[in-house]
């Protein structure tokens, strides 16, 4: 897990309906994303924040995690799961996207 690649996206989607589209397209996206065949993404985490100001107007968020870089790259290039969710967020009104990718320095808690 510590040499997984992590990615964090937040959505600010001011239109509740926009909101749950999104969810729905990141629930066909991890039923149906494959590379060769078969599933390959490693965790995919859905959610809307909670009402805080630290949200900063973000109203979604996803985590998904990668066996790899390359996985990541076949994600936002090739992908036809993740193209067709690309596709219906052009539709939606998105005021603002920020995404961030890493490998962990730090693994730990209870779970690990």
């Amino acid at each position: 897990m510590a040499d997984h690649v992590h990615r964090v996206t937040l959505f600010k989607l001011p239109k509740p309906e926009d909101v749950d589209a999104m969810i729905e397209q990141y629930k066909i996206l991890e039923a149906t994303s494959q590379r060769d065949g078969k599933p390959y993404l490693r965790s995919v985490v859905i959610g809307k924040p909670e009402a805080d100001p630290r949200a900063q107007g973000y109203t979604l968020a996803a985590k998904t995690e990668f066996a790899s870089a390359e996985d990541m790259k076949y994600y936002d290039e090739e992908c036809a799961a993740h193209q067709k969710l690309k596709g219906v967020a052009k539709t939606l009104q998105v005021e603002g996207i920020l995404s961030v990718f890493f490998k962990p320095s730090v693994v730990g808690g209870i779970s690990q």
